[in-house]
């Protein structure tokens, strides 16, 4: 089973896919003659560069038709009082007295960093389907947890900022 994705995301991604195709391609095949009509191969570091960013690019590629292949389609759509994908969500979390945001994405544009939580991550699995005043248990393994209190949701379902993942 792949990845979870909205049709936001397989267009996403499908436009990389014909980006890295149409443009990349072209630039990195064209700078491998270059370095390569340099002459002695065995110094020509800009050489073995040009061929390793070639390699990356084909490899990216397959990387995400395979994704497109094997995922699961999920719809973005949740009804205006429960924590959906792309809803933006206040959390309350107990053990540390601290009040969270997040929004709720998938995992091929989830960002820690950014506040952008996977819906197959184990807060995003826990508070999807709930509502504003639930408590809920966030499972981590079978030994530890925490309960977390769902204070607002915020329907934001822009997602055309968000950058999917690499590799």
């Amino acid at each position: 089973m792949g990845d979870r994705l909205t049709k936001s995301d397989v267009e996403k991604i499908e436009k990389e896919i014909e980006y890295r195709k149409l443009v990349v391609r072209k630039e990195a095949l064209e700078a491998v003659k270059e370095a390569r009509a340099q002459g002695d191969l065995s110094e020509n570091f800009e050489y073995y560069a040009a061929k390793r960013d070639k390699n990356r690019n084909e490899s990216r590629i397959r990387y995400l038709e395979r994704m497109i292949k094997l995922a699961e389609i999920v719809d973005d759509e949740s009804k205006d009082d429960e924590v959906g994908i792309n809803n933006t969500v206040e959390i309350y979390f107990e053990d540390d007295d601290e009040t969270e945001e997040y929004r709720l994405v998938t995992s091929v544009r989830g960002n820690s960093l950014a506040n952008l939580i996977s819906i197959e991550s184990p807060l995003g699995n826990a508070i999807a389907g709930h509502k504003a005043g639930d408590r809920v248990f966030v499972k981590i393994n079978e030994a530890a947890g925490y309960y977390v209190v769902i204070k607002k949701i915020i329907n934001t379902s822009d997602d055309s900022n968000d950058e999917l993942r690499k590799f």
